[in-house]
């Protein structure tokens, strides 16, 4: 096992080989997703935190079962029903977690860089589980593990990433991880949302679909970041489905064993249409179940964890005790 950090704060410090050390790890634990006793006792009297500053429901939820599974407890906070709306600093709220034991803190926050000054002042571990447009290292990690589960190894796939690149953490953290891996990435959307800048990353920018779809193993498609946006980036929702959008007539572009990805949450009829979405060749789902396993991996790593296939059910240790 090669994974020694205490913190998972990005995909661009890790090296290759910590990458495949949370994928292995992801596949001992997505098996325990499958036994009648899904739970296993390696974070029991371990106290995780989600602080989670911005607005999520899947990450959240997949991070809160991750940590029961692991039989941890698990203590939610928003920015509704904690010391924020008083004026409390990040830091602040840290130093009291920390006052209070807690042993891993999961962040998801609107500001670029929080998880790592976070990480500053705590002894606790940091998972960063989304900073801005900057990083979201665990969706990038749970998106790899599945287009490894299907695919197998990585390199040399021709992987295209089509949607807002610009403002997407999603779309960060899965070039820098794919690049380690060895595929090859290609960039499509509005030129305002894709900027050849990222050609500086190793990718392939362009703003053809047919061409961008025309050769890739695996379609990643990403929503648009309203949210993130301080003016207009194209005409309209209807204007960017009637050139980027994925529809039943693009998909005779894309080659028959190609699969179809999604972060979430998807907006229908605009990057990507219902029955494509809802179809065999999508996995849209299967990322949603493989987050799980990813992220009892990452929590499971980052408190030290080693040789996850040894790990009694939790089942087994009330048994044997």
């Amino acid at each position: 096992m090669s994974w020694k950090r205490r913190h998972l704060l990005d995909i661009q410090s890790l090296t290759k080989s910590e990458i495949l050390a949370v994928l292995d790890a992801a596949s001992v634990f997505k098996q325990v997703g499958q036994r009648s006793i899904k739970k296993v006792p390696a974070l029991r009297g371990k106290t995780v935190v989600n602080l989670f500053v911005e607005p999520s429901t899947r990450t959240r939820v997949s991070f809160e079962l991750a940590a029961q599974r692991l039989t941890a407890d698990i203590v939610n906070l928003s920015t509704e029903a904690s010391s924020f709306k008083k004026g409390e600093t990040l830091k602040d709220t840290v130093k009291n977690l920390e006052a209070l034991t807690a042993d891993i803190i999961i962040i998801r926050h609107r500001s670029a860089g929080a998880a790592h000054f976070l990480s500053r002042f705590t002894q606790a571990s940091v998972i960063n589980a989304g900073d801005g447009a900057h990083s979201h290292p665990t969706q990038a990690l749970l998106d790899l593990y599945t287009m490894r589960e299907k695919k197998g190894d990585l390199a040399g796939q021709k992987v295209t990433i089509l949607g807002d690149i610009l403002f997407s953490r999603v779309a960060r953290s899965n070039i820098w991880g794919l690049r380690k891996l060895g595929a090859e990435v290609t960039l499509c959307g509005p030129p305002t949302l894709v900027p050849k800048s990222f050609e500086s990353m190793g990718c392939r920018v362009t703003y053809d679909m047919k061409e961008a779809l025309a050769d890739a193993d695996i379609v990643n498609l990403l929503r648009i970041q309203h949210e993130r946006q301080q003016r207009s980036m194209f005409p309209s929702l209807g204007e960017y489905s009637r050139f980027f959008g994925l529809n039943k007539e693009r998909m005779d572009w894309i080659r028959p064993d190609a699969l179809i990805m999604h972060p979430g949450p998807v907006n229908r009829g605009v990057e990507i249409d219902s029955d494509i979405a809802d179809g065999e060749r999508s996995v849209i789902l299967e990322q949603v179940t493989n987050g799980l396993a990813v992220r009892m991996a990452v929590l499971f790593l980052v408190n030290g964890g080693q040789h996850p296939q040894e790990l009694p059910s939790a089942a087994e240790e009330t048994s044997q005790g």
